[in-house]
């Protein structure tokens, strides 16, 4: 469909309350498990640059609050919000913001492994200069050596080989110039930090890390110190993609949420 004259490609299965799922970075809708949300309507959208769905060349167009619009305009254009909201790692931190510049878009949300992005103002500028560096990466070498050493990275280390298998023909399909802008235009070092507004938000809201990994976890429990209706769920045996590693814990947690 073509959303703000962006032609981006949607996954759609199930009946019941409609939920929206994010995905991370290299990722797309592909990489939600049908069987995890036996009772919604799940929208699964490709994100910008990502998958099937159009990489524009202006990095620009990526930024978070233009990736906001577009995943509000498609959603109502397939249902009627509000919607329950789910995003994992960087569809997390979209997510997040979404909820708090459109408040009457979801009614209930779901992060996993996510950030409201980075406080400190040093710190945001070198993890910006480590995206864009990273981005140019990207389009000197390829995506296959960026694939290469992406799935390597320690914050993986925890994915079994089948796991890591699983996800690198979706890897090895994306755009380099989609992943690079995707870095360069809403990327963790230029997010607009969230902390100060998580009290604002007023919904329901879970907040899914994995056990092993130890950062994210830290982050999901500082976040949920800040939230009004937040419920923490640390998965056991887990590490940044709970929902590929530990399925039926993670399913678990997110049926007894969107039931509760």
């Amino acid at each position: 469909m073509i959303v703000n004259d962006v032609r981006y490609h949607v996954r759609r299965f199930g009946q019941g309350d409609p939920l929206v799922l994010l995905h991370g970075f290299t990722g797309s809708g592909a990489n939600w498990q049908p069987e995890l949300f036996p009772d919604q309507q799940v929208i699964a959208p490709d994100l910008l640059g990502h998958g099937e769905t159009e990489a524009p060349e202006q990095f620009s167009r990526y930024q978070m609050v233009l990736a906001a619009h577009d995943l509000v305009a498609l959603t109502r254009r397939l249902v009627e919000p509000p919607v329950n909201l789910l995003g994992y790692s960087m569809g997390g931190r979209l997510a997040l913001y979404t909820a708090l510049h459109f408040p009457d878009f979801a009614k209930r949300l779901i992060l996993e492994s996510a950030s409201p992005g980075i406080a400190d103002v040093q710190g945001r500028l070198a993890r910006n200069t480590a995206d864009l560096e990273l981005g140019r990466r990207i389009i000197r070498d390829g995506i296959p050596a960026f694939v290469d050493d992406w799935e390597n990275l320690p914050l993986f280390a925890t994915q079994t080989p089948d796991q890591r298998a699983q996800l690198r023909p979706g890897r090895l399909a994306n755009n380099p110039t989609g992943l690079a802008n995707s870095l360069f235009g809403m990327g963790t070092g230029c997010q607009p930090p969230l902390w100060e507004r998580l009290h604002e938000l007023t919904i329901p809201v879970l907040l899914i890390a994995g056990e092993l990994d130890t950062k994210f976890s830290a982050i999901a429990r500082q976040m949920s110190e800040n939230i009004p209706h937040a419920t923490l769920a640390i998965i056991p045996n887990a590490g940044h993609t709970v929902h590929l590693e530990q399925p039926e814990r993670y399913g678990a947690a997110v049926q007894t949420f969107l039931r509760s």
